[in-house]
């Protein structure tokens, strides 16, 4: 039951390189590769799946291992990967033209109806 919740963060985090044609783990603005707004699929949905995926991912870890011990590097995992991703919108929505106007269409950052 465990590999599923894993496996979903995987694939979610796996879909959004294919979906997006600029995806980089280093953050800014790439204006030389073209860098747009990309608001078709779940990105419609919620603004950075990238980062749903690991956090889903990060919860799964310990629950596969049956490990109370995996939590503590899961929970540093995802309290850096919420401020890892309030950085980037922040970035994003200064920089990044048409970022504005999608973040008023797609309002969620992270998980869709709280944030």
């Amino acid at each position: 039951m465990w590999n599923n919740f894993y496996s979903y963060g995987r694939s979610h985090f796996s879909y959004c390189p294919e979906t997006k044609q600029i995806f980089s783990s280093v953050m800014r603005i790439q204006t030389d590769r073209g860098h747009t707004v990309c608001d078709t699929g779940i990105y419609k949905i919620i603004r950075h799946p990238a980062y749903f995926g690991m956090i889903v991912t990060a919860i799964g870890i310990p629950l596969i291992l049956g490990s109370l011990w995996g939590f503590i590097p899961s929970i540093i995992s995802i309290v850096l990967t919420l401020i890892r991703t309030s950085i980037e919108d922040k970035t994003l929505l200064n920089e990044l033209n048409g970022y504005r106007e999608y973040s008023h269409k797609t309002r969620y950052k992270l998980f869709p109806y709280i944030w």
